[in-house]
């Protein structure tokens, strides 16, 4: 949002249009954004650059298909998290937001009773949308390289930016400098990176971290191939 070429949709970052909002059409998606004159006059001399930041994209079974269809030549940039600590603060997160009420021991073991069947109708129904599958799936939305590939099955690999946020907490001017590369413009002459949503609260119980760790270490490897260089995460045992 800081750049000079970047122009942001008008209310918030992230519209959901591909996931919970596509029935609205591409006319109510176009409005979040302004004119192109508009923004051309913003950004001038300099082509602008469009951009939103909708999370949920990620997950949605739906989304990469759409994206895929209705913008063909988009570039797409993922922002990955350790999935043990990612999942935690999911958790927190919809707790606090009043969409979780049980442990985080319960809801992970929950989860795949809770949000199979709710991702079973949204394959089914493409418009049905689901609160459980949405904000109850602290694992599954870990599983990154099966969401990704979704995405590089229906588009080039080119078209897709992996970084992780781990290293972007810890270079931002350089991971800015190769995201701005990826998407063709230069690097701004300043960049002022704050942490946002931060939330200190008591530490993960160590039973639900083991557990995760196990889950996720069979996976990290296919996932740094992928990626094509290691996660900043441990690989867990």
């Amino acid at each position: 949002m800081q750049h000079p070429r970047i122009v942001r949709p008008t209310f918030h970052k992230g519209v959901n249009y591909f996931d919970v909002n596509y029935h609205r059409g591409q006319g109510w998606y176009a409005a979040h954004f302004p004119p192109q004159r508009r923004a051309a006059v913003r950004t001038a001399p300099a082509e602008p650059v469009a951009f939103e930041a909708s999370g949920y994209y990620m997950f949605h079974p739906w989304a990469a298909e759409r994206i895929a269809a209705d913008l063909p030549d988009i570039k797409l940039v993922a922002l990955l998290r350790d999935p043990v600590e990612r999942a935690y603060s999911a958790w927190k997160h919809e707790q606090a937001r009043g969409f979780e009420s049980a442990s985080f021991e319960d809801a992970l073991e929950w989860e795949d009773e809770r949000v199979r069947p709710e991702l079973d109708r949204m394959r089914r129904e493409p418009g049905y949308y689901s609160d459980i599958h949405r904000h109850q799936a602290y694992r599954g939305r870990g599983e990154y390289l099966d969401q990704l590939t979704r995405y590089t099955a229906l588009m080039s690999r080119e078209q897709l930016h992996v970084m992780y946020s781990e290293d972007f907490f810890g270079d931002p001017v350089g991971e800015f400098a190769g995201l701005c590369a990826f998407l063709g413009i230069d690097p701004p002459q300043t960049l002022d990176a704050r942490r946002y949503n931060a939330r200190p609260s008591a530490s993960m119980p160590s039973a639900a971290r083991a557990r995760l760790q196990q889950h996720f270490a069979s996976r990290q490897g296919a996932l740094e191939a992928f990626v094509g260089r290691p996660a900043p995460w441990p690989a867990g045992e």
